[in-house]
């Protein structure tokens, strides 16, 4: 006896899981961190046009979420390209600007949080350790220097 198999229609398929767009998480990022850009701190506003810059870049696995998701403005999201949000932090210090570590860091951690909740993205957990490390090593020295 032959067993068939039921074909699925698109009643019986279960619906996507709607996640939320671009603009809906520029949004949302903004109003967890502000209208700012973390990295050189201009407003977002007018001319300036804001952009999400992933801290984890795609490349190396990192998901299109708000928890990896910042405000940037255009020129900052563009010359950052592929380098580590360590690397683009100093960078930025370099150029006289005060990056927002607050709100890299507290990204960040709410990341691995996510990642750690939602399963999956291998590739992205040794990056964001990494970085995590590494901006922990950075607060550290800043604090140092301060005292």
């Amino acid at each position: 006896m032959q067993r068939r198999r039921g074909r699925r229609t698109l009643e019986r398929m279960p619906s996507p899981i709607r996640r939320p767009d671009r603009a809906t998480r520029l949004l949302s990022a903004a109003e967890r961190d502000g209208t700012h850009c973390v990295w050189c701190r201009r407003e977002c506003t007018g001319l300036i046009r804001a952009t999400t810059d992933h801290l984890v870049p795609k490349v190396k696995g990192g998901p299109s979420w708000l928890e990896n998701e910042v405000v940037s403005c255009g020129r900052c999201n563009r010359e950052r390209g592929h380098l580590s949000p360590v690397d683009w932090f100093v960078e930025c210090e370099r150029r006289g600007w005060c990056p927002d570590l607050g709100a890299v860091v507290g990204t960040l951690r709410s990341l691995g949080q996510a990642i750690t909740a939602r399963g999956g993205r291998r590739r992205a957990r040794p990056y964001l350790a990494a970085q995590l490390r590494r901006l922990a090593r950075l607060e550290a020295e800043r604090t140092r220097l301060a005292s």
